[in-house]
């Protein structure tokens, strides 16, 4: 029988020379891209930001690259970040055996990125850019909702706080009403400031002071009600105005975190579409890399796209060319403001899709399919009988936006047969149309059933759509940990550049900056005067072919 012989164990044994944690470390690992794209970002607003004095800090740039690192491995707790710095190899690599806690991890999230983080990701796309990934010369735009960490029955609605301050500012006046009764003041200016001057706190301090000052020897009854008055109905009464303050121009908001709005959400554990506390996320991304991202607090997508298309000119001083997106962002306003910014817009309407099929084309009654004489200003009814123009009206948008819109009506609708079918109003038939949205839904379609309209319609479900997939589903992230817009921004931002890190690893078949340079060398003695950005775009296409075998055993 052959003699066993087992590996020596070296835990309790002290080493002469220390080993290298370098060493450990895969050429082709992520952690070393990591590394090397944080050592080419600037930070000197973040280093700068550092008073100074006292114990020393944890360097910033060795911060960031522990954020991105965990980022990237879909680790987004502060304590497991610690407990990594601790036991992972990787992260104690790339932190240099430096082990901060989760407090200060915390502390470097939520404070010292704040304001700093969008300039990060803008360097990072930026190197995208120079390495031939994407142009910022399109944009494919969607949106999702992300739940926030708020408790789902936190709900304070605008149509229960307005109900109850209305009442209460009835109950008010009527109290009020007694009390100058009771102390014999003039009735008829009672009544007149009653129904002219509507009640606020500050009023109803204002109010109180008064009647305190006249009332110091007053009856017993008097004081009650004034008491009851200053301790009960003035807090209330505050705390409706500052729930309608902190609401704006939205319905809705979290008690918790009242920066979250209550939006129904597609990805509910009930599968019945429960509202939820939660913002409305916009990405723009090009070859599924993420080039912009904005956070919204309303749950539609139509009143989003502006302001994103206005954070991406002012982050890269320049705008798209283009921009695809779906028909939750075809409005008048959206292509006014695309038309007046020069960008060729690929964006869908409503019943685009719907006003393809034979049903809707052949539907007579529609007002889509109505004749209308632009010369005379009137449609003709199925029936052949005119409906002429009877006024003009303004539609408001949720961002101030006015439409004008023209009412047309038949003058006699009474016995025709085809009335049942034509219309189910009781009078004669009025529709209303916006002349000037139908000319923007005209180009809007020639550019879309072109024929680089149907090319970037057939890429647009694979572009933003696929992200989303990816970060919710593939990384879990499907609610924000922390609380309040600017650390979601925060939050999500570290998700986008963790994504478009991923990215890169990938289609680079995970190259190490060592690797690669030792690549460049080689062609240079064959290709002379080729830069390394040329080198590694035509690189691309090889190596994308050989690291697709190996993706999934990257990141298991």
């Amino acid at each position: 029988m052959s003699k066993v012989v087992f590996k020596e164990l070296t835990s309790s044994q002290v080493v002469l020379f220390p080993q290298n944690l370098s060493d450990r470390i895969p050429e082709n690992h992520p952690v070393r891209l990591v590394d090397y794209v944080v050592d080419k970002l600037n930070i000197d607003p973040i280093i700068n930001a550092y008073k100074g004095g006292g114990a020393s800090s944890f360097h910033p740039r060795m911060m960031i690259k522990v954020l991105f690192y965990s980022y990237l491995s879909n680790i987004y707790s502060c304590r497991k970040i610690e407990k990594a710095l601790q036991e992972n190899i990787y992260f104690m690599w790339i932190s240099g055996n430096c082990v901060p806690d989760f407090r200060t991890i915390n502390y470097f999230r939520g404070r010292r990125l704040k304001g700093e983080l969008q300039s990060l990701f803008a360097e990072v796309v930026r190197l995208l850019q120079e390495l031939g990934y994407v142009s910022l010369d399109v944009q494919y735009i969607d949106g999702t909702k992300i739940e926030s960490s708020a408790n789902k029955y936190t709900f304070v609605w605008r149509g229960s706080v307005e109900k109850n301050k209305a009442k209460l500012e009835q109950k008010i006046a009527s109290i009020l009403k007694e009390i100058d009764q009771q102390t014999k003041q003039d009735q008829q200016e009672t009544n007149k400031e009653q129904i002219h001057q509507p009640i606020d706190s500050s009023s109803l301090k204002s109010k109180l002071a008064e009647l305190n000052a006249k009332l110091k020897e007053s009856d017993e009854t008097a004081a009650k009600q004034l008491a009851k008055l200053q301790q009960e109905h003035l807090p209330r009464l505050e705390k409706y105005e500052d729930q309608l303050e902190t609401m704006g121009k939205r319905n809705s908001h979290s008690k918790t975190e009242p920066d979250a709005t209550f939006m129904r959400m597609k990805e509910d554990h009930m599968m019945n579409g429960q509202l939820k506390p939660a913002y409305n996320t916009q990405i723009s991304t090009e070859n599924q890399f993420i080039t912009h991202f904005t956070i919204h607090q309303t749950p539609g997508d139509t009143t989003t796209m502006i302001e994103h298309l206005k954070s991406f000119a002012q982050q890269y001083l320049k705008q798209s060319k283009k921009v695809v997106a779906d028909s939750g962002y075809g409005s008048e306003e959206n292509y006014e403001y695309l038309e007046s910014a020069e960008v060729e817009a690929f964006v869908k309407y409503n019943y685009f899709h719907k006003e393809q099929k034979r049903s809707f084309k052949n539907n007579i009654f529609l007002v889509q399919n109505l004749f209308y004489n632009p010369i005379e200003d009137y449609y003709v009814c199925p029936m052949g009988q005119h409906m002429k123009n009877i006024g003009q009206g303004k539609r408001i948008s949720e961002n101030g936006y006015r439409s004008n819109v023209s009412y047309y009506q038949a003058d006699n609708c009474n016995g025709c047969p085809l009335r049942g079918q034509c219309h189910k109003s009781s009078g004669n038939r009025r529709i209303e149309v916006n002349h000037r949205l139908n000319e923007l839904k005209i180009r809007a379609k020639e550019r879309l059933m072109s024929e680089q309209g149907l090319m970037h319609r057939s890429k647009r479900p694979i572009e933003p759509e696929a992200v989303f997939g990816q970060l919710k589903f593939n990384n879990k992230f499907n609610r924000f940990t922390l609380k309040g817009l600017t650390k979601v921004n925060i939050e999500f931002g570290l998700m986008a550049i963790a994504h478009n890190l991923r990215k890169i690893a990938v289609k680079t078949c995970l190259l190490a900056k060592l690797g690669f340079n030792s690549i460049i060398k080689g062609f240079n003695n064959y290709l002379p005067g080729y830069s390394s950005i040329d080198i590694h775009r035509n690189y691309l296409n090889y190596v994308s072919k050989k690291c697709y075998l190996t993706k999934m055993a990257l990141f298991t």
